[in-house]
């Protein structure tokens, strides 16, 4: 990895809600290739982060650097895929097909009511078989399990072809085996085709088992390091970092 050109460099990042400070002096660099875990408490900033990141919010003070570029001139948006935190409220009813779910990734870049081009067509095939989707390929979405679903949501976001991937709590309302082969897939994705990824999620004990970094905020960065180095954390540590007791659970790598 290339530590000198990170993808995402945030420098003394502070936001503020309602004169309640949610981020402050928030510094750390994602680099390429890397697979970052970023954990905390409900209410310690890990949202908020995300959405400066994605351009939503600004940050209040220090500043943000996206592909070498001052995210106040930053462009170039397909080059991040995002997928948001599954909706309980998702409508099983919803009619579209995974084509046509996966394929309203590629509006940024055509336009909306435009024509598929072959071209078009499969770039969509291609995604929805990167996530080992391809057999429900023309089923409606909602005739999915919640595993199958995110990976078309995945999907969706791969289809414009990001070199950055950031997942906001995924794997919410999916069955352990399911989440298990849901990050046996991020795994995939980020060793062999080169993704970088970015994931939100409470999973301490799953995420050193595939992150090549973990990254722990509440407010402020407390921790920010390697697996091995995280899981080597006394409880004591990680209590104070999440602001009540903590049980560290891992699992066998």
């Amino acid at each position: 990895m290339n530590k000198e050109s990170p993808i995402i460099s945030l420098k003394n990042i502070e936001y503020t809600y309602e004169k309640k400070t949610v981020l402050k002096n928030v510094n750390f660099d994602l680099t390429k290739g890397s697979f970052v875990g970023l954990l905390g408490p409900n209410g310690g900033g890990k949202t908020t982060l995300i959405k400066i990141i994605l351009g939503m919010l600004s940050p209040m003070k220090g500043s943000l650097t996206l592909f070498n570029k001052p995210a106040e001139s930053f462009k170039d948006w397909n080059k991040i895929g995002f997928v948001s935190q599954k909706s309980n409220s998702f409508n099983k009813g919803f009619p579209a097909t995974v084509f046509e779910v996966v394929s309203a990734g590629l509006t940024s870049k055509i336009g909306y009511f435009k024509f598929f081009n072959k071209k078009d067509k499969q770039k969509v095939l291609d995604a929805i078989k990167s996530v080992n989707m391809s057999e429900y390929t023309y089923e409606n979405i909602g005739n999915l399990s919640g595993g199958q679903q995110q990976r078309v949501f995945i999907a969706r976001a791969l289809v414009s072809e990001p070199e950055l991937l950031i997942l906001d709590e995924p794997t919410v309302g999916i069955d352990y085996e399911n989440v298990h082969r849901f990050y046996e897939l991020l795994h995939e994705l980020n060793k062999y085709k080169g993704i970088t990824l970015l994931l939100v999620t409470h999973d301490t004990g799953t995420m050193t088992k595939y992150a090549t970094d973990i990254v722990c905020l509440n407010k402020t960065l407390h921790f920010h390091g390697k697996p091995d180095e995280f899981e080597s954390l006394t409880e004591k540590e990680m209590s104070t970092f999440y602001g009540h007791p903590v049980n560290i659970v891992t699992h066998d790598h």
